[in-house]
């Protein structure tokens, strides 16, 4: 399944669209592939969105030509990471950039005060075989606590200025938020998103995960919108210990509306002796 999320830098919240199935298309002899997704679902992001602006954040398996093109064509902007190879047409040119002054250097300290840098250039060839793929490449670096140095490249469509280099850098990196705040959340936070269901005899893996992300995405506007919800979430802690009460509730008590079902997590409810039926007190 490739997923398609909405992310913040600054939010843990995510909200995601509609996900693609990686399955065997209709009249293929080969099976499906990330990439092969990708080719349907951003189109589809497209028809379905025509008016939404969207970055659209890709790890480096979409650092290609082909792939860039499709991006193009569908109107979006993008920042994708890249690892650029040594030797390759890429570095090369930004490295060659430093001595001509078109490639720019930048350097500043992080929120939590580490020394980070960046080095950055506008409209450059993406490789020797697609020249005509013009990107602009950040190649950013930051020092951790423990003496190593962190490394990120990217490469995007947005002109690169010293005002907004930061910022694309801090946009490309949330992308990480589709593996911490959404399948991190929905495999290891009480979703069970790990466990198969068995494939059925045609679709039924793909329709139980589509149903997975679709209660997600009903859980995160609830956390993102209700007040209700988020005392709830506090109440509880942790969204494990949530869902473990609210399955528990749901097993034992007739609700009649969500409002006195948070209402009775938040601040506690009247509790009954068990009385078994057959059986009379006193």
């Amino acid at each position: 399944m490739l997923a398609a999320v909405l992310v913040h830098p600054d939010k843990n919240t995510v909200l995601p669209f509609f996900p693609e199935a990686i399955t065997k298309q209709d009249g293929s002899k080969k099976n499906d592939c990330e990439h092969n997704a990708s080719k349907r679902l951003i189109p589809q992001l497209r028809q379905d969105f025509p008016r939404m602006e969207m970055i659209l954040l890709q790890d480096a398996l979409s650092c290609n030509a082909p792939h860039i093109r499709l991006l193009k064509s569908n109107g979006y902007s993008f920042i994708i990471t890249a690892k650029a190879r040594s030797g390759s047409l890429l570095l090369k040119t930004v490295l060659d950039g430093l001595a001509n002054g078109s490639t720019q250097e930048l350097a500043g300290t992080t929120s939590k005060k580490l020394r980070c840098g960046y080095r950055y250039a506008n409209d450059i060839p993406l490789n020797h075989a697609n020249q005509d793929v013009r990107v602009n490449y950040i190649d950013y670096w930051e020092e951790r606590p423990d003496g190593t140095t962190f490394i990120y490249d990217c490469v995007t469509d947005i002109p690169l200025t010293a005002d907004n280099v930061a910022d694309v850098v801090r946009a490309g990196r949330s992308r990480w938020k589709v593996e911490n705040e959404t399948f991190n959340t929905l495999k290891n936070l009480g979703y069970n998103l790990e466990h198969n269901y068995g494939h059925g005899k045609q679709h039924l893996s793909t329709v139980f995960a589509t149903l997975m992300m679709l209660t997600f995405l009903i859980d995160q506007i609830q956390e993102a919108c209700c007040q209700y919800f988020q005392a709830a979430r506090t109440r509880l802690q942790s969204r494990t210990a949530l869902w473990e009460k609210m399955r528990g509730m749901f097993r034992e008590h007739l609700i009649s509306d969500w409002e006195s079902f948070y209402a009775a997590i938040i601040w506690g409810y009247e509790h009954a002796d068990l009385t078994p039926k057959g059986i009379r007190s006193g």
